[in-house]
């Protein structure tokens, strides 16, 4: 293995391609890691010709690349032996070898890489350039999920100086367009058709297209039409199968017109597999653990928010000696209608309890005659015996600005007050009785739903 080129010292060998050997290296000048890709020059006169031809169209097109999702030349040269090209050092790894290993990556992250090799393709094809060889091993996924479209090799310029022969195919067979195949003008679709054809490898870890030999292969590609992509997994939506129909249409006006449109429908689909997912809930809304305590700190007990009883002294609770607790009783001006107004107001019910609240609530406010045996009537001691010889007197009449009704409690707010000659209700006993039997049921019920909210 040689040790430098030109500056550069070389660190180990990456691999060997078609072209020659990438190496890689270290400028020394500003300490940067780099790739170096050399060509051979030990070589036939022809095959050097056409390799350096190739070798220098490639400088030529990545040179005038710019793009986060292309890899980026820094310099080129020539020795005796081999002509070489230093760019970006990519730590990652190829589609390639992702594919190879028969676990097809999940479809978020496939719709995420070729999105992204769309569009640095489409970068190049608004400077005029045509890749013509997008395959998977020229497509470096690296960490963090950033992919990079390396080899120009044999991409088109505008005015290109190198002359292609008629019937000579330059790219690989799996991944070529039906138009490359037979020999017809290429333009940027051509780069559409190949990248659909790595989508759909990239999602079912099968090729599309394929054969025994190269002419099997290239008989598909030009009249076979593949099975939709979710034949093969389940997971994958059908939109994407869509997007895969449309992207390797065998027409050119059947075919996405641009890899931007290309690139459009996969991140709508990536949206779209987002918005289906549940949403996850924020970390920030737990609250962070407390710091571990020394275990040579000793355990002490914070009192500053225990409350105090009455001589002054903080209340720890009931003591290991209290086998047994007093239940809680109620209030003696415990007012059941008023504890479920409150109780329906907290729990947001007051519509379900409408009914029970405006039927009770007139009948707190009725001012008609209550009878001495209705249990409304107010609970009045009997009178003491009167001497025989003495007759009772009489008892004076009521006046009649006076109520006949005991005071309202002094937590419900007053009624109205009433016509002094009303005949809403009828002065009977028995048409107290509905009234009576109604307000005994909604208390009770009043009573029971109080209990069951405190159980709770």
């Amino acid at each position: 293995m040689i040790t430098s080129l030109g500056r550069y010292k070389i660190v180990s060998e990456i691999g060997q391609g078609a072209m020659g050997t990438v190496y890689k290296a270290v400028d020394p000048i500003i300490d940067r890691t780099v790739a170096i890709k050399t060509i051979n020059l030990n070589l036939s006169r022809q095959e050097l010709e056409e390799y350096e031809q190739r070798f220098q169209q490639e400088i030529k097109a990545a040179g005038r690349l710019n793009h986060p999702n292309i890899v980026t030349i820094y310099d080129v040269g020539k020795t005796e032996q081999v002509a070489y090209m230093a760019m970006e050092f990519l730590e990652g790894q190829e589609l390639k070898d992702i594919i190879a290993s028969g676990k097809a990556l999940p479809t978020e992250q496939v719709v995420d890489i070729i999105a992204q090799v769309a569009d640095g393709l489409w970068f190049a094809h608004q400077q005029g350039i045509v890749h013509r060889d997008v395959k998977p091993s020229n497509i470096m996924v690296l960490k963090g999920g950033i992919a990079k479209i390396t080899d120009f090799g044999i991409a088109r310029l505008p005015n290109s100086a190198v002359k292609t022969m008629t019937g000579l195919i330059l790219g690989s067979p799996r991944y070529m367009s039906p138009e490359q195949v037979i020999g017809k003008t290429l333009d940027t679709r051509t780069d559409t058709f190949s990248l659909g054809v790595v989508l759909y490898e990239a999602l079912t870890c099968m090729a599309p297209f394929d054969g025994d030999n190269v002419n099997a292969i290239m008989y598909a590609t030009v009249n076979t039409t593949p099975p939709p992509p979710s034949t093969h997994n389940r997971a994958i939506p059908a939109m994407l199968d869509l997007i895969v129909a449309k992207a390797m249409a065998k027409t050119l006006d059947d075919r996405y017109q641009t890899v931007k449109e290309f690139a459009d429908d996969l991140r709508e689909v990536r949206r779209q597999l987002d918005s289906a997912k549940p949403s996850v809930a924020l970390k920030a809304r737990s609250a962070p653990p407390p710091p571990p305590r020394p275990a040579s700190e000793p355990l002490s007990l914070d009192v500053s928010t225990i409350p105090m009883t009455a001589d002054g002294r903080h209340d720890k609770g009931p003591s290991k000696d209290d086998e047994t607790t007093k239940p809680l009783g109620f209030a003696p001006n415990f007012d059941s209608f008023d504890a479920t107004l409150r109780l329906a107001s907290m729990t947001n019910q007051t519509e379900e309890f409408r009914d029970y609240i405006t039927i009770t609530q007139k009948m707190r406010a009725y001012r008609g005659k209550i009878e001495p045996g209705s249990p409304l009537a107010p609970a009045t001691p009997p009178p003491p015996p009167a001497p025989e010889a003495e007759a009772p007197a009489p008892a004076p009449a009521p006046e009649p600005d006076q109520p006949r009704f005991k005071p309202i409690p002094r937590f419900m707010a007053p009624p109205p007050e009433p016509a002094k000659h009303s005949h809403a209700f009828p002065e009977s006993s028995s048409s107290n009785v509905p009234a009576i039997v109604a307000i005994v049921i909604l208390s009770i019920a009043a009573v029971a739903l109080l209990v069951t909210l405190l159980i709770k």
